[in-house]
């Protein structure tokens, strides 16, 4: 007797079942090694970043208002009082008229609220100095806590860990963290045409082809690929195999079997399982109509195609977003290179140079949009929240708030 799909059901549906699926465990991980994996705790700042006041460029670290109305034709003159040892605490204190060499990254002295670069000033001697462009408080300085401040929470349960985050745990001190387990995914191949691929294939067989692609796109999703190798056309070795797996993995892929006919036994192998429930028998696509979708207990199973092209398919566009919900992914636009969103405010730029500027994602009403996180370079905080990169070339004066632009994604 032929076998009828159930009632196919829409991809947005199908994706939507995706809440009834929860994140696995979770595990101590040290920070060195967290790079790529999801994290699994918020993680609240107990210091201020960078911790004290810092220049921003090689120059004089001064009180900003004795420069007010310092130009070229009528500059100021100031008395140098010593120098900042880079990585030290200075021992000078700023009083009017007074200032320090200072260079990139050292700390100011107390007194100080600005630095003048030195292209706009000039030593006359070992104690004089002239200042040819005055400053406003905070120019070419980073504020205590202007990175990061004590009790903000920088990085949220689920956010993917990059080099950008190795080095914000750095910052913080933190040695260990915690992160989602990596989901074991189990990989099954089945049809009395497959042999292995260290066989030659006899006329009418093939090699198992799809347990290597679908190892391949479940690793670069984040899980652990567990490969129960071939299994023949019988429901009892099906049946155990599916059963084991189930045991042993978080999920399930079983290759082949899933189409009407009466030789696909990969139903009545599910609903021979315990706890089990069918969710879907069919998608309105093309390739892979005949994808099923399963419960055993808290596990998915998934029946997929056993053509190649369907199979692959079906696991980029409606598997994979399953793996990384169970892996903990709260980010999963991040599988993509580039995005294109519309931007949220005006861009400035020079022409003559690429401008990078970083760029957080906001998804409203199944739209994106570009937010730039501006700040200056040294802020590691900027990495973190930004998910990309906009990209402004050499030949453009800037970029219009409303524009649809392309962000570049930070892995």
């Amino acid at each position: 007797m032929t076998k009828e799909f159930f009632t196919a059901t829409p991809i947005n549906e199908v994706l939507a079942l995706i809440s009834r699926f929860t994140p696995v465990g979770t595990r101590s991980l040290p920070a060195a090694e967290s790079c790529g994996r999801i994290l699994a705790e918020d993680i609240v700042s107990g210091i201020n970043i960078p911790g004290f006041a810092r220049a921003t460029m090689d120059g004089y670290a001064l009180r900003a208002a004795a420069t007010y109305g310092a130009s070229e034709s009528n500059p100021a003159f100031l008395e140098i009082i010593g120098n900042v040892g880079m990585g030290k605490a200075p021992i000078q204190k700023i009083g009017h008229g007074q200032a320090v060499r200072i260079a990139t990254g050292g700390m100011l002295p107390e007194g100080a609220d600005g630095v003048v670069m030195m292209e706009h000033s000039s030593e006359l001697d070992e104690t004089a100095l002239e200042i040819y462009k005055s400053v406003a408080p905070g120019t070419n300085v980073v504020a205590a806590d202007e990175d990061i401040a004590t009790g903000r929470k920088v990085l949220c349960s689920g956010s993917r860990i990059r080099p950008q985050e190795m080095g914000l745990m750095a910052a913080l001190g933190r040695m260990e963290i915690t992160v989602f387990k990596k989901p074991v995914i189990g990989i099954i191949s089945t049809g009395d045409e497959l042999v292995d691929i260290s066989q030659t294939p006899e006329p009418g067989k093939i090699r198992d082809v799809n347990t290597y692609s679908l190892a391949g796109c479940v690793t670069r999703e984040g899980g652990k690929p567990r490969i129960y190798g071939i299994v023949a056309d019988h429901l009892d070795s099906l049946t155990e195999t599916c059963a084991r797996a189930v045991n042993e993995t978080d999920m399930i892929l079983i290759s082949g079997g899933s189409s009407v006919g009466t030789r696909d036994l990969t139903v009545d192998v599910i609903k021979s399982l315990p706890e089990s429930q069918i969710l879907v028998h069919g998608i309105p696509i093309r390739p892979g109509k005949p994808t099923i979708l399963a419960k055993a207990g808290q596990k998915a199973i998934w029946g997929l195609p056993g053509q190649i092209a369907s199979a692959m398919i079906v696991f980029d566009r409606i598997v994979a977003p399953f793996v990384r919900q169970i892996s903990g992914d709260a980010l999963s636009y991040r599988q993509y290179n580039r995005i294109q969103a519309v931007l949220t405010r005006n861009l400035p730029s020079v022409q003559g140079r690429t401008d990078y500027i970083r760029t957080r994602l906001l998804e409203i009403e199944d739209k994106y949009y570009a937010e730039p996180v501006l700040g200056p370079s040294g802020l590691i905080r900027t990495l973190i929240e930004a998910d990309g990169l906009i990209e402004i070339d050499t030949n453009t004066e800037g970029l219009e708030k409303g524009e649809s632009v392309t962000v570049i994604l930070m892995r």
